[in-house]
């Protein structure tokens, strides 16, 4: 092919909705010219992932927008995303009940029938607000809830998914309730592929909150028909490689659908390190039914963080991200992965986890060490924040102040008040206290970054997160046709392709 016929080839594929015709030698050809020898088809955008998982939640694109902590996935972000045909999850966790069902009865409404979900994240320290979500979530109608940071099947996630099934007259199960489970390690997949534990299926019976018929059919269904695989993300993680896990959680989904006998196949979604349309082309290779972004979204118009935190995240380099201890799960060495970049969270919180292995309480902790903890990090005495924990447990939930009579469980509590007002000092954009905020985020946020270099997205304010989904799923599409015309000896091998952010106008144009 000489260099003109490749460049035409080249342009063509950057329209994926219009098929390419190519003749003997790779010349392009007209529709109907009889030298026709091949044609790359048209890649539309709505194609991939599960056309399953598109009609089941009644999408265009097999997109999802997932969770972030306290509102950062706010009510608008997943009123946008709804608004393109895209599945938003709202940010509950870190919520107060009340805000979390103000928030999921105005998507009703909003939305109009659109689908939407909300998150469901594991509490082993609160189980009274998991218990009071799900109750929410039953009452309000929400009929999907991602799960995330579970260790085992709990029983009010039993009761979500379970309430509502029926069967029909020819024997079809239907589920009221879908949830969507966010995972990295095979264990927990396993628990959430299999039907609920019989042993919880009978506790709620015994108690009567779930019906003996939904009982009986919750034994022919899975926890969670749809599973993301997380790789390396922002929030709970395990740093997995993508590479490695997404197509392991694949092969065992379509283990345990045969080992169950399920009517409908298991479905693994891709998260952690989507920020690119090459991701997402490697995600689509092995076999993805779905996408799910987290960390590019919260520098986006509609998230709930501080427009201060988000021109951070919008500088960040694929590096500038550091682990640092969960503040739900801090006793238990859980980890996060958080902003490096114009913070110094990371460094401190690990400091905090490192004492509390060290010392049995925190009169144990060195006057020097304690003196530098309540300078440079609380920014006041110990003794004050235990008041402001003591204060806040006392409303919210005052068995964790009769477990703090054990002195390293009030030293824990302690230590996670800093965690936990870090997270809100960044939604807040609280600039006195910059440098301990706590901001979500993995590697994909500088990979999104550099892409986006030189395009109306390098400044945070032009970036709206659906536009933004359909600009990746259009890369996509322009590197899959770019894929086939190298399979078919068209390009050469080596030759780089570069997709860059179209602008809005241009992007409405060939979606």
């Amino acid at each position: 092919m000489n260099s003109l016929s490749l460049n035409n080839l080249l342009t063509a594929i950057f329209d994926p909705l219009e098929p390419i015709y190519i003749k003997s030698g790779g010349e392009l050809a007209a529709p109907g010219d009889p030298q026709v020898t091949g044609i790359i088809p048209p890649v539309a955008p709505g194609n991939f992932g599960s056309k399953a998982f598109r009609k089941e939640f009644d999408l265009r694109f097999a997109y999802v927008g997932g969770a972030m902590v306290a509102g950062i996935s706010s009510v608008e972000m997943v009123e946008e995303l709804a608004s393109a045909g895209l599945l938003g999850i709202f940010g509950a966790s870190g919520l107060r009940p009340d805000a979390v069902e103000a928030a999921v009865a105005r998507l009703a409404g909003s939305l109009g029938g659109r689908s939407f979900g909300s998150c469901l994240i594991h509490t082993p320290h609160d189980p009274e607000w998991e218990r009071r979500v799900v109750g929410i979530y039953l009452e309000r109608g929400v009929t999907l809830a991602e799960a995330s940071a579970f260790l085992q099947i709990s029983p009010d996630l039993v009761k979500y998914r379970v309430t509502g099934l029926t069967e029909t007259p020819d024997g079809q199960i239907r589920s009221r309730n879908r949830v969507m489970a966010k995972v990295s390690r095979a264990e927990l997949a396993r628990r959430f592929f299999a039907p609920p534990p019989q042993k919880i299926l009978d506790a709620l019976l015994q108690k009567g909150e779930i019906t003996p018929k939904e009982a009986e059919l919750a034994r022919f269904v899975p926890v969670a028909q749809d599973l993301t695989a997380e790789a390396d993300s922002g929030g709970h993680t395990d740093f997995r490689p993508a590479l490695s896990l997404w197509p392991s959680m694949i092969q065992l989904a379509d283990e345990l659908t045969r080992k169950h006998d399920y009517a409908q196949p298991l479905r693994v979604g891709a998260a952690g390190g989507l920020g690119t349309p090459h991701a997402f082309l490697a995600a689509h290779d092995v076999g993805c039914s779905y996408f799910v972004t987290g960390s590019i979204n919260q520098a986006c118009v509609e998230s709930g963080l501080s427009p201060a935190a988000k021109a951070l995240l919008a500088k960040a380099s694929q590096t500038d991200v550091t682990p640092a201890p969960a503040a739900d799960m801090f006793e238990l060495g859980a980890r996060v992965q958080v902003l490096k970049y114009g913070t110094l969270f990371g460094a401190r919180s690990q400091r905090l986890a490192e004492l509390y292995r060290q010392y049995g309480s925190v009169d144990e902790i060195p006057p020097a060490e304690r003196e530098n903890l309540e300078k440079k990090i609380f920014l006041k005495p110990l003794s004050a924040v235990w008041e402001e924990t003591e204060a806040f447990f006392r409303e919210r939930d005052p068995a964790q102040l009769a477990k703090a009579e054990n002195p390293k469980f009030k030293m824990a509590l302690i230590f996670r008040w800093y965690l936990g007002q870090a997270s809100r000092w960044a939604i807040q954009g609280l600039l006195e206290r910059q440098t301990d905020w706590s901001v979500f985020t993995g590697p994909s946020m500088g990979a999104f970054n550099e892409w986006a270099a030189g395009s109306h997205y390098e400044d945070p304010a032009n970036r709206r997160v659906a536009e933004l989904a359909l600009n990746l799923l259009y890369g996509l599409s322009v590197l899959k046709r770019f894929s086939l015309a190298r399979d078919l000896g068209l390009v050469p091998d080596d030759l780089p392709l570069s997709v860059k952010p179209l602008p809005p106008e241009e992007l409405m144009e060939v979606i």
